[in-house]
């Protein structure tokens, strides 16, 4: 009888033994586990910021990219418009130019 009973505590403590390093298994697999999840959402959460920086990146190259175009076009169209000026002050200069000959040539006749 005593032997039964030194072999049902022996088991005990083997059983006490072992399931305490099973739960300690256990426990570091589900903390690896809880690991590996939280560096996941991690992962996803740079990489939402990366996109959202991303659009917002685009967002402001597509406005520098108006900007531009739109100081070219103010540029171009100030440049045409100094061009027109200068063709109608050179025209007119050629017709000034060419009225004063015909009044020299009109005065060299009634001479």
């Amino acid at each position: 009888k005593k032997e039964m009973a030194q072999e049902r505590r022996d088991s005990f403590a083997f059983r006490n033994v072992e399931g305490r390093r099973i739960r300690d298994v256990e426990g570091q697999m589900k903390e690896e586990d809880q690991h590996d999840a939280h560096e996941s959402y991690e992962l996803k959460w740079a990489g939402e910021r990366d996109a959202d920086q991303y659009k917002r990146d685009m967002a402001q190259e597509r406005r520098d990219s108006l900007s531009f175009r739109n100081a070219e076009g103010n540029r171009i169209r100030d440049l045409e418009g100094q061009m027109k000026a200068d063709d109608q002050h050179n025209q007119h200069e050629s017709y000034e130019l060419k009225w004063a000959g015909e009044r020299d040539a009109n005065d060299y006749k009634k001479e």
